[in-house]
């Protein structure tokens, strides 16, 4: 309160020497509506050691904003014409030329006083003061930019005086802790900032620079801006707040070493000029320029010489609306002019020195705020109305209305004007307007080709073919990095998430532009992609299923070797005491046969959707049992060598194995030792259903897990076998021609190999569901080697050629064989 009264005292004597006509700052009336106008400019004041006032007639005139001074005087002039709004009260108006935000503290403290003194809150006399003689003043119109709102709402708040600004759009006056009593008929930055993100992102404008004026509203739609676009592609290559002192050739220098060829000018009207001033002094070319609400309308700029060699200009601003009667008032105001016929001295800042300005010339200027500057007067004339209870004609006079009040009504407003519905939301912005999207055309006209409305719904267009581009006239390009082909993954190339290097996302992987730019996403197991693509692709699922014509033909022939084992098991039988059925096995024929049949079992579980059992019982079957098979050929073909070869050289040898039943051992052992190291080998690694996907990509093959390491030592075994059955065999090839086992056991085995060589290499270069038929026909095969070549010709002898099945027929065989060998 101290500092309070020093402040006012201090700038007494500025009140008493700034003094001038003034009728058009001042109307008499019921109820008075104080307004802030910066006519005039003044630049940022130095620093000074006490406060000083500044006659701001003698600053910079600025003709937009004198429109808009005019325009709050139409209003109040024509509510008070009105039969309807406050039809028995008379609105004033004392209004303030506002040019300065830190040196017009004597207009702020003459609104807030009562007859010139200024009492503070804990005075007793303060309540009683403001019933009797308190000032008229019940509302604020203004003021104009965010930093003089700072400085004067404020002030206003200590009294909960509705302070209702037309231009002020920083967004911290929508904090109701810091400023109660602050409404605006204008949208707060961060609207127009959603605008300007969404023209960047429907141009694919990527790249660009952000100057801002260096004050409040400028700083603050810059920390918005940096916010927004925090989640959108879009990144602030360039930034730079600009003063009266700010040196644009280094600024337009620094823009164009970044390659930036969009730059939003987030700055008031008379920086703008500045600025594309030194833009065509400097030949800046070939960009595109967003300019905000405070010089998108700009009636002189876009006729400025050299305009059309700096680019493209768009602009936001707020749509213009024409308000009735306005035009005559202003020539009528005009025409009687009161400025230099009344000779009553007013208060500082109420001085125009306007009188050579036309009416034509302030109606041609920049509309911009003036719908903002109309909708407050009438908002504040409507909660008035409220308040004095107004209806039939009349208002109710009795009640005295305390500012407060006036505050109360206006949060509350809903009322109609010029097709619009006025209403505020919660923190004092407006419910209520939309923007215009502008470009300034080859006639030095800014031309709406857009709209963003707002309320009642968000609803956006922007036509594109009304806008004739610079240059070539395709729509201008400004990224850091061009974009990616599509399959193509960003990798961030420095800070910037703007500036990347594309990347070739492999097979089996995705890249989603839309979720993440910068990820190769990998595709499920279920999915392939080829490389470079942006999603992934159902895999077919793939397995040979019983039904499949190639599937029932082998399990025929499988049916078909077990028929057959069990016909020459039969045959064998009958003819078991015969030569042949002796000379090939005796008992060991019915074992040989058995085992084909019992191996044959596998080629079943080759078929089918792979389980568990089935993947176990696709090879043990074969291995264990084709085992004993080869172990019965090993003993044979053994025998075959001792008897015709062995048996004079090592009778001894020959003595034991007959007596100790040599061949049954070897053949239990054998197969003992075989099922002992399946045993094993399946206890580490039991096989299991496989989803083969390497070798398809756009394909699951339902496949068994190849054991190599349980199965190692089984196939060795087995392998082992078959080298020494073919070493017996071959060596007994010379035997006699139609007692020659040895001959059909070398040849079976000699398919036997190379069948199994010949799957093992497509095994290794060829998966795919088909590998598996070769699986089951290799097991086939092997098992009708040793039928068709071993056991078949023995049947068609005991068939067909009964005169070589008996014994005197053998033993000229091996008396012949004898007596050759011997000579």
């Amino acid at each position: 309160v101290f500092h309070y009264h020093v402040l006012l005292g201090c700038l007494l004597r500025a009140w008493t020497q700034c003094t001038g006509p003034a009728s058009e700052f001042h109307l008499e009336g019921d109820y008075l509506i104080g307004g802030l106008f910066d006519i005039h400019y003044a630049s940022a004041p130095g620093y000074h050691y006490r406060p000083e006032a500044i006659n701001c007639s003698s600053q910079q005139f600025v003709l937009p904003n004198y429109r808009r001074f005019q325009l709050m005087r139409f209003s109040v002039e024509e509510i008070n014409n009105s039969t309807d709004l406050l039809p028995d009260v008379s609105l004033g108006y004392e209004i303030f030329d506002y040019c300065s935000d830190a040196q017009n503290l004597p207009s702020i403290l003459k609104l807030i006083s009562v007859n010139g003194l200024i009492q503070a809150w804990n005075e007793p006399d303060k309540q009683q003061a403001q019933k009797t003689n308190g000032s008229k003043v019940i509302a604020i119109v203004g003021p104009y930019t965010s930093s003089q709102a700072m400085t004067a709402a404020p002030l206003f708040m200590l009294d909960l005086i509705p302070t209702v600004s037309y231009g002020s759009t920083s967004s911290v006056f929508s904090e109701k802790v810091k400023f109660p009593g602050f409404l605006r008929t204008v949208h707060p930055n961060k609207d127009t900032l959603e605008v300007i993100c969404n023209i960047l992102l429907h141009f694919n404008w990527r790249w660009v620079a952000f100057l801002n004026s260096d004050d409040d509203y400028g700083i603050d739609g810059l920390d918005l801006f940096i916010e927004m676009i925090k989640d959108r592609d879009i990144c602030l290559a360039y930034t730079k707040s600009l003063n009266d002192n700010s040196n644009y050739s280094q600024i337009f220098r620094q823009i164009e070493a970044q390659k930036i060829n969009v730059i939003i000018a987030f700055i008031p009207r008379l920086t703008a000029e500045a600025l594309i001033e030194s833009a065509i002094r400097l030949n800046v070319t070939n960009k595109v320029w967003i300019a905000d609400n405070g010089w998108s309308l700009h009636k002189k700029l876009p006729k400025k010489e050299g305009i059309k060699t700096i680019g493209t200009v768009l602009g936001v601003s707020q749509p213009v609306v024409t308000i009735p009667g306005f035009s005559d008032f202003v020539y009528s105001s005009t025409s009687h002019s009161h400025c230099e016929k009344d000779g009553q001295q007013k208060f500082c800042n109420q001085v125009c020195n306007c009188g050579s300005w036309s009416p034509e010339s302030i109606l041609s200027v920049d509309p911009s705020f003036s719908f903002s500057v109309y909708s407050a007067v009438y908002a504040i004339a409507h909660a008035l109305h409220k308040v004095l209870q107004c209806g039939a004609g009349r208002c109710n006079r009795n009640i005295t209305v305390f500012p407060r009040m006036v505050l109360a009504e206006l949060k509350k407003s809903n009322f109609t004007l010029l097709n619009q519905s006025i209403q505020f939301d919660e923190n004092g912005d407006p419910q209520f307007g939309q923007y215009s999207i502008a470009f300034w055309n080859a006639s030095g006209d800014a031309q709406e080709v857009g709209f963003y409305n707002l309320y009642p719904s968000l609803n956006y267009f922007l036509n594109d073919s009304e806008i004739k581009w610079h240059g070539n006239g395709k729509v201008p390009t400004s990224l850091c990095s061009p974009e990616c082909r599509a399959g193509f993954a960003k990798k961030r190339d420095g800070i910037h998430k703007c500036c990347f290097t594309c990347e070739l996302c492999p097979n089996d992987t995705y890249v989603n532009a839309t979720e993440d730019p910068y990820k190769c996403n990998v595709c499920k197991k279920t999915e392939w992609s080829a490389e470079g693509s942006t999603s992934c692709n159902l895999r077919v699922v793939e397995y040979m299923p019983f039904t499949s014509p190639i599937a029932i033909l082998i399990m025929i022939g499988a049916v078909a070797l077990e028929i057959l084992t069990l016909a020459i098991s039969v045959l064998f039988s009958i003819n078991y005491n015969t030569p042949i059925v002796r000379s090939a096995g005796g008992p060991m024929c019915f074992l040989i046969l058995g085992c084909l049949s019992l191996s044959s079992l596998s080629v079943f579980f080759f078929f089918g959707k792979p389980t568990p059992p089935f993947c176990i019982l696709r090879l043990l079957p074969f291995i264990l049992f084709y085992t004993v098979c080869v172990a019965c050929f090993v003993v044979r073909s053994f025998q075959i060598v001792c008897i015709f070869k062995m048996a004079a050289k090592f009778p001894n040898l020959y003595s034991w194995w007959t007596k100790y039943h040599g061949q049954w051992l070897v053949i239990t052992g054998a197969f003992v030792m075989q099922a002992v190291l399946l045993l094993i080998g399946y206890s580490q690694e039991t096989p299991k259903p496989y989803d083969e996907t390497l070798w398809s990509p756009d394909k699951i093959i339902l496949t068994c897990d190849t054991n190599l390491k349980g199965t190692a030592g089984s196939v060795i075994l087995l392998s082992s076998l078959c080298c020494l059955c073919f070493i017996f065999s071959y060596m007994g090839k010379d035997l006699p021609k139609n007692y020659n086992e040895a001959k059909a056991i070398t040849f079976c085995l000699l398919l036997l190999i190379v069948t199994w060589m010949v799957f093992a290499t497509v095994y290794i270069l060829y998966h795919d569901m088909f590998i598996q038929i070769l699986n089951s026909l290799a097991v086939l095969f092997s098992l009708y080697y040793f039928l068709m070549w071993y056991f078949l010709p023995k049947c068609y002898i005991i068939i067909f050629q009964p005169q070589k099945n008996t014994p005197q027929y053998f033993q000229g065989l091996i008396q012949n064989y004898t007596k050759t060998i011997s000579q």
